[in-house]
């Protein structure tokens, strides 16, 4: 057998198992942004819809995004058999599952919407719906040879596939379910419901920054010229700009370094970068990662002061930061490096691709933000998305699994009080 084929099968698996991975790293940020009276059920329904969301991709998403069909959606390769896909230079199941990571990964960043205040009735029929009405046509137009790649569309790795798309899913389910208790007052302020673990938090940004490099240096399905590795230093430069730039800010704005916005700013800059990490030159990266990270801080006050409660700021990271991302690419991608679509702005494309990614971001981010909302509204009126006001109180620990995550220190935490 040709040793490109193994090693390029090799390399992309690896990817794989770092894309998911990543799942355990959106466990600890979710985990530590918020409660601890909720903490069991975050890291539990996590993954269980990743779960669902691979048998789903295995059924049916595989092929409406990689299926023969239309300019619109694919339409074979259902129930994969492993087999399929003859015309990559690797294996067509190693390729099948590093697919399957990236949509387990945009169903979880559309679960931060959800947060502290869902049935986990309403995640599990979302994660079906989304992974088969939601995903797959965005994917399919932008990586399955759809109508946005035959426009040139640069989202190499998914800063609008995966990033957008989850976010603009989040942002119907936090409007429809509506925010927390106690999180805003009757005069419109909000009030600051912190997340109980930064430690979590911020070893969950070291191990999505470290998934990372399968989620996009995985990507180019290659190790000739080794590549990759070029792929993979844009992408750390870029988080490393987004964290510093999210700490100046806050440091500049606040008074004080902030350190969850610190972290998040580093996640904006992945999220950012993700789209053009392949067609950028490395200085542009630090820029496109240090201009998400201030971003990010605006983004974030500003969703708070219109009183949507996103409590682990995934529309700012993975919305407001991958819109930039792949926006970015219609300034900075270089014609050497552009081998899908045109040149940015600055190297001589003028505004055609610039036009093209905002195309894009339009109209992926209008499909999954209004099929999102449909189907979150249907599940509203059918079944209801929020648990009730006491077992939000409680804790979705107890009202949702009858146990704690942490049963010696919450027990603890309810005897002080009672005293």
């Amino acid at each position: 057998m040709d040793t490109t084929f193994l090693m390029n099968s090799l390399w992309v698996m690896l990817g794989a198992v770092l894309v998911i991975l990543m799942i355990g790293g959106f466990i600890l940020l979710e985990t530590g942004s918020t409660r601890m009276k909720n903490a069991g059920h975050i890291a539990g329904k996590t993954i269980l819809t990743f779960s669902i969301s691979s048998i789903i991709f295995w059924a049916v998403g595989f092929g409406l995004i990689f299926g023969k069909g239309n300019p619109l959606i694919g339409l074979s390769d259902f129930f994969y058999s492993g087999y399929e896909i003859d015309s990559l230079s690797l294996s067509g199941a190693v390729f099948f599952m590093f697919q399957l990571a990236f949509a387990g990964i945009s169903l979880t960043v559309a679960f931060g919407g959800f947060a502290e205040r869902a049935k986990l009735s309403a995640y599990l029929v979302f994660s079906v719906l989304f992974s088969i009405i939601v995903y797959p046509p965005i994917a399919h137009w932008i990586w399955g040879g759809g109508w946005l790649a035959e426009h040139g569309d640069q989202d190499f790795a998914g800063s609008t596939v995966v990033h957008l798309t989850g976010a603009m899913a989040a942002l119907a389910a936090t409007i429809l379910l509506k925010p927390r208790i106690g999180k805003y007052n009757k005069d419109g302020s909000a009030n600051n419901l912190a997340g109980h673990n930064q430690v979590f938090t911020a070893l969950s940004v070291l191990l999505l920054w470290v998934g990372w490099f399968g989620f996009n240096a995985g990507s180019t399905l290659s190790v000739d010229n080794g590549f990759f590795g070029f792929v993979a230093l844009n992408t750390n430069l870029a988080a490393a700009a987004g964290t510093v730039a999210a700490m100046i800010i806050s440091w500049v704005v606040l008074g004080k370094a902030d350190v969850p916005m610190m972290l998040n700013g580093a996640l904006a800059g992945l999220v950012a970068i993700t789209a053009s990490c392949a067609f950028v030159e490395t200085w542009a990266s630090v820029v496109i990662g240090f201009i998400s990270g201030i971003l990010v801080f605006y983004s974030i006050r500003f969703f708070e002061k219109v009183r949507i409660d996103d409590p682990i700021a995934a529309l700012s990271v993975h919305g407001t930061a991958g819109v930039w991302g792949t926006l970015s690419t219609g300034f900075f991608a270089t014609k050497k490096l552009a081998t899908v679509g045109a040149p940015g702005l600055f190297y001589g494309g003028g505004l055609h691709q610039l036009g093209v990614q905002a195309l894009g971001v339009l109209t992926c981010g209008a499909f999954a933000f209004i099929a999102s909302f449909i189907i979150l509204a249907i599940m509203k009126k059918v079944m209801g998305l929020r648990v009730t006001e006491e077992e939000e109180i409680i804790g979705l620990d107890i009202s949702e699994h009858g146990s704690y995550g942490y049963p010696e220190l919450v027990k603890a935490e309810q005897q002080i009080k009672a005293q």
